[in-house]
């Protein structure tokens, strides 16, 4: 492929006309944290903008009512813009307010970002629909608002559903300490809840009459945890009891419900995973004579990366540069430091394999590595890059130091630095956007390694057939 020089004034100045909507996009998410499934509101504002901004509005995508497309343009190729905006759960916390201070105790927060994660998309789904009228080109552009991203799987309902079957590029971001692009894979990922039934009885009485459900869920984490030392590394579970089967230790309990979450660095490895915990919940159930019942929640694909894209997306973003931070910015991202541990802020160079500066914002473009390396987590676009060549930025929002699903990223989500970092961020996906409109060379060899990558492969769902999106069902949500 041709080398390309991205220069694209045009289009920055074009988000950069129309970023005060989004803004108040953003914040006004962040003022309404919802979780998995929940985000009635959030998608309602995101809607809203979608149709002030002239889009073509679908809803109920893949029966989830929070799930959205919109659409403009017309004829060749299609780029999508991956939106998201579910928080977390207990991660409440004041705005611009430098030490724990919830908003209301217990209650949700945007510990992850998502707030801007969606609007910066919007915002550059926006300006590629108003770049793609002002200059003829054909084209469709795609805003996908996305929820349930943290342990929820909507994207891979969507993908299922044939919501992406006619993409030919997908873009997205996610807030971060840094300004670059994302190179590494992510975690295939199956949540899973196990149910156990048993038999009540009064337990100092008669207590042999009595089949005890939660003895059933003790003894199946107690087997996970010995079985941890025989599997790959690398892979990881993760459980939370969500029914002890009630507050009464004079009970046996006769019911009882954990929740799993097991991950694998690809699909196979995560399903063959997943048959072994069945198998231990399984023995738990012999051992205690009671019932298990195993239902799948959610499952999400690991991330294919696409270096052409990659490529393009490092190009535009050394062009552009990081954000210009002031002195305010400067000064409220120390006080953020102040509160972060000396590990904190080791680790968020170490993930990138970048010897540690002592500067509270970014102040330059993370460089390409060659390596395809693996980070912790899981996330849903993982199942959209398994059907469309997609890439990912890194956007800095937040104080080089700063852990994501934390009350420090609730603190920044509304701050002048973090709006600064969120138009920079759009600014390089609608660039991006725009060199995939541009150039068919471009989109071919995405596609070419897209097939490269896949290694013949077929994309699999993770969520088996007939599984629904959990929407009723999806009460404790941790990613």
């Amino acid at each position: 492929m041709t080398e390309m020089k991205p220069n694209h004034p045009m289009i920055w100045d074009m988000v950069e006309e129309r970023k005060q909507p989004f803004l108040h996009l953003s914040d006004r998410v962040w003022a309404t944290p919802e979780t998995c499934y929940m985000e009635a509101e959030s998608a309602a504002a995101h809607r809203a903008v979608l149709e002030e901004q002239g889009f073509r509005i679908s809803e109920n995508v893949a029966g989830i009512p929070t799930a959205l497309i919109g659409e403009a343009g017309e004829g060749g190729p299609v780029v999508a813009f991956l939106g998201e905006y579910d928080a977390l759960a207990g991660l409440s916390q004041k705005a611009g307010v430098t030490h724990h201070d919830p908003v209301m105790p217990g209650a949700n927060g945007h510990g992850c970002g998502h707030n801007l994660l969606g609007s910066a998309s919007l915002l550059a789904a926006t300006a590629l629909k108003d770049w793609l009228a002002q200059t003829g080109t054909p084209g469709r552009v795609r805003y996908y608002g996305c929820p349930a991203e943290e342990g929820g799987a909507a994207k891979a309902f969507m993908v299922r559903s044939g919501a992406f079957d006619d993409v030919d590029i997908a873009i997205s971001w996610h807030p971060s300490n840094f300004a670059g692009v994302q190179r590494e894979t992510s975690l295939a990922n199956c949540r899973i809840d196990f149910e156990f039934f048993g038999r009540a009885a009064h337990a100092a009485a008669v207590p042999e009459l009595g089949r005890s459900a939660l003895d059933a869920v003790e003894l199946m984490n107690v087997g996970v945890n010995y079985m941890r030392e025989h599997m790959p590394s690398d892979y990881r579970i993760h459980y939370a009891i969500l029914d002890a089967g009630g507050i009464s230790p004079n009970v046996v309990q006769a019911y009882a419900k954990v929740r799993y979450v097991v991950r694998a660095t690809e699909l196979g490895g995560l399903l063959a995973l997943l048959e072994r915990v069945r198998k231990v919940a399984e023995g738990a159930a012999l051992m205690t004579e009671t019932r298990m019942k195993s239902t799948i929640l959610a499952g999400v694909s690991n991330v294919i990366v696409n270096t052409p894209l990659m490529d393009a997306m490092q190009g535009i973003w050394e062009s552009l540069g990081p954000p210009d931070f002031d002195a305010a910015d400067i000064a409220f991202a120390e006080e953020i430091r102040a509160t972060l541990t000396a590990d904190d802020i080791a680790a968020s160079w170490y993930q990138e394999r970048l010897e540690q500066r002592d500067i509270p914002l970014a102040d330059f473009i993370l460089p390409p590595h060659n390596e395809v390396r693996q980070m912790g987590g899981s996330t849903d676009v993982g199942d959209v890059s398994w059907v469309v060549p997609t890439v990912q930025a890194y956007g800095p929002t937040l104080a080089v130091g700063t852990q994501l699903h934390t009350w420090q990223v609730v603190a920044q989500g509304k701050s002048p630095l973090a709006h600064k970092g969120m138009v920079a961020t759009a600014k390089v996906m609608a660039a991006t956007g725009v060199a995939a409109m541009e150039s068919a060379e471009l989109r071919e060899a995405a596609r070419a390694d897209l097939n490269r990558r896949r290694k013949g492969q077929r994309y699999l769902s993770p969520i088996p057939d007939g599984a629904e999106p959990p929407v009723a069902a999806m009460t404790v949500n941790r990613a």
